[in-house]
């Protein structure tokens, strides 16, 4: 009889699961399924309760159990969701189970809808733009002695066109000019932020929602200006939940490139300041978390390196052991990451967040520090007594930095339709096309091959589409880069080289911006 009442209790989970839409999460917690008519036959051998209503009777006793069962799995979906975030923010990939009980912890923010070039409510803040851009930052917690600095600081780009992500680290000493809030280190901007908002507001505190969003306001205004792009959403992880994670999954293995020694936190290494030698190490929690934040006798450009590493040794050893598909050990990782994890991302947005990057391959993971030869944009320097971080073309001058996250973030319509281009330079100007070219190739366009035209003397560029309205996206943004109406005829003793796009520069280019 118990295992009758038992099937009949899973079927009941099942059809409440199903009718409030987490029916998903229940399957992933691997609850054997019950067919309609084995049912039917466990009702038929079922007695009837003849016993009187009440506490005592054995059916409401039944119901009670039921109804404990059911709260039991919403809270265990809940903290899914809450690990869920860790994991996803932080190794490049994204769990998602389901939330309820840590849920307004957690995800704080509304449903979300982008300015998009066709509405969409469901859709995320640039996704129909083909670029949801989330600002990942990373704080010591704890006892640590600056625990509301942000010393990880990294963008996730992910272009949901093409299935591609983008991780970019920011050094966290950068010196930034922070509107309304003056000069500081990059890693301090959050917790400005925040602290701005507990000061106006009687009765707010660091565990304020408000106060915490305030904090993303301010650090994405920041990184905005910084990176050229704007921040769609935000993820604040205290590091115990990165410790935390890297012990249920067994320990973590990274290549060492160099021995790693550090005095100053030998006493997290068992009082041996080499935290890590050269090679293959195996690394615990703390281990990796002293490996991944140690500072004191390297560089913070080497420390985003060595974040990134262990990040990505993560990653790889969740999908080695399918740590995720297994309810014991996820039910061990999200015990208490409520407390540890903060985001403007709604409980919507994650799940239509999860749908997207569940579909991107390693393969379509790019890392950059932009620290790191030949993409080198950042120095070291001294401001107000303090070693800082700044610009390699001088302070606040960010142009360089913008070209080249732009290069990163390549247009995801463009790559897409994937339409070859033709240059040929129709003037007098040496370099035109191949300048042209390097500028297109930036942006992502297929530039198949330049040469000269057969005459010089173009006035004004033309753009010739070869396939009229099969290219309709890279027909326009060709057309609005630069500044012409596309034609479909193709003037005298023109080579296309099959090209899908043909574009002749001409003399207006001299007195223009390059595209």
């Amino acid at each position: 009889m118990p295992v009758q009442r038992a099937i009949v209790q899973h079927a009941y989970s099942v059809t409440t699961a199903r009718r409030l839409g987490y029916y998903t999460v229940y399957k992933s917690l691997r609850v054997p399924k019950v067919t309609s008519s084995l049912l039917m036959l466990m009702a038929r051998q079922t007695p009837i309760d003849m016993s009187l209503p009440g506490h005592d009777s054995p059916l409401h006793k039944i119901r009670l159990m039921r109804r404990k069962r059911w709260y039991r799995f919403r809270r265990l979906a809940t903290r899914g969701l809450a690990l869920a975030l860790v994991l996803m923010l932080t190794v490049g990939g994204l769990l998602f189970s389901q939330s309820y009980l840590k849920l307004h912890k957690i995800f704080r923010g509304t449903t979300g809808t982008a300015a998009a070039l066709k509405p969409n409510p469901n859709m995320l803040k640039g996704e129909n733009q083909g670029q949801i851009n989330i600002l990942l930052l990373g704080r010591d917690g704890g006892n640590h002695k600056n625990p509301n600095l942000t010393n990880t600081i990294m963008l996730m780009s992910i272009d949901p066109i093409n299935y591609r992500e983008t991780l970019i680290s920011l050094p966290s000493s950068l010196w930034v000019n922070v509107p309304n809030a003056g000069l500081m280190k990059l890693n301090a901007v959050w917790r400005t932020g925040e602290l701005q908002y507990i000061g106006k507001q009687q009765g707010a505190n660091s565990n304020d929602p408000s106060a915490v969003n305030a904090g993303f306001a301010l650090v994405d205004q920041a990184a905005s200006q910084i990176l050229g792009v704007n921040i769609d959403y935000n993820a604040l992880v205290n590091f115990q939940a990165f410790e935390q994670a890297v012990n249920t999954v067994g320990g973590i293995t990274v290549s060492v490139p160099t021995n790693l020694v550090d005095p100053t936190m030998a006493w997290q290494n068992g009082n041996n300041p080499v935290l890590a030698q050269a090679g293959t190490e195996h690394f615990d929690g703390a281990q990796a978390l002293a490996y991944a934040m140690s500072e004191e006798t390297t560089s913070s450009f080497a420390r985003d390196s060595r974040q990134r590493a262990v990040l990505t040794a993560l990653e790889q050893k969740i999908e080695t052991i399918g740590t995720l598909g297994n309810p014991l050990k996820v039910s061990s990782l999200i015990n208490e990451l409520g407390n540890n994890v903060q985001t403007d991302l709604s409980l919507r947005n994650a799940s239509r967040l999860f749908g997207i990057i569940q579909h991107i391959p390693a393969s379509s993971i790019t890392q950059t520090d932009m620290a790191t030869p030949p993409h080198q944009y950042f120095m070291t320097g001294n401001a107000v007594g303090q070693a800082i971080v700044l610009p390699s073309a001088g302070l606040f001058n960010y142009s360089a930095i913008h070209a080249y996250v732009q290069s990163l973030l390549k247009n995801p319509f463009i790559l897409k339709e994937n339409a070859s281009v033709v240059v040929l330079n129709g003037t007098l100007i040496n370099g035109l096309a191949a300048k042209t070219r390097s500028t297109l190739q930036t942006l992502g366009y297929d530039v198949m091959g330049i040469g000269n035209a057969p005459n010089s003397n173009w006035s004004h560029t033309t753009l010739i589409d070869m396939r009229p309205g099969k290219d309709v996206y890279t027909e326009q943004a060709l057309e609005k880069l630069f500044g012409v109406n596309v034609s479909t005829k193709l003037p005298h003793n023109i080579a296309t080289n099959n090209a899908n796009f043909v574009i002749i520069l001409g003399n207006n280019e001299a007195h223009s911006p390059q595209p």
